[in-house]
């Protein structure tokens, strides 16, 4: 995609949505933490019903040691994979405490060493926790730079890298959301909403859908 192309479609995407921020229910970094760890493979709207009953009883570290792996999954099981996430919160939460005074770490060297966190992870909350320019590559991400022509890559480091190469750095910050909420709402797997779409005629994508 042509630069000035790739600048006209994060113009647009910022006029229909100036302030784009994560689905997932949170109010510390921690508790964002434990929600993206939590929607791997799962569903925002998922995480947050679980998370809107754990979250009263215990949002920190110490808080959910106590609940313990079990009396974690109480509150967690109506999500994918419970156990092992479950298994991977505690683990996190005695990190935390042990090495970080219970507050979750600002770099990425730290955060992709906590049980459960990987480069995605450790993206989102550079990006949503802390407001660095990172993008980090979900399913819908991946299949937007694809599909668009955007930032075409093999894998999601490939597209990651690649973004980071062509997203200009006034839309840096918030290009991760923009990008997750166009690939879940309009350009979705199955059929993208080709004809709803605000970026139609800059994207690349050879099979639009049609009315």
């Amino acid at each position: 995609m042509k630069r000035a192309d790739v600048v006209e479609l994060f113009t647009r995407l910022r006029e229909l949505n100036p302030h784009p921020t994560t689905e997932l229910a949170y109010t510390t970094p921690f508790e964002l933490l434990v929600a993206v760890v939590l929607s791997a493979q799962a569903t925002d709207v998922g995480v947050n019903k679980a998370t809107k009953k754990l979250y009263p009883v215990a949002n920190t570290p110490q808080a959910i040691l106590e609940l313990g792996e079990e009396g974690l999954k109480k509150y967690i099981n109506t999500i994918g994979l419970f156990n092992a996430k479950a298994k991977n919160v505690i683990a996190l939460c005695r990190l935390l405490v042990e090495q970080h005074h219970g507050e979750v770490p600002r770099t990425r060297e730290a955060l992709e060493a906590l049980p459960g966190v990987g480069r995605k992870t450790a993206n989102v909350m550079l990006n949503t926790a802390f407001g660095e320019p990172t993008i980090a590559v979900d399913t819908h991400i991946f299949r937007v730079a694809n599909r668009t022509g955007l930032a075409p890559g093999k894998d999601v480091r490939a597209v990651e890298d690649k973004l980071e190469k062509v997203v200009p750095a006034e839309f840096k910050r918030d290009a991760h959301h923009w990008l997750i909420l166009h690939g879940r709402y309009v350009c979705k797997a199955r059929k993208p909403d080709c004809p709803h779409c605000p970026i139609r005629d800059l994207c690349r994508y050879k099979h639009k859908t049609v009315e």
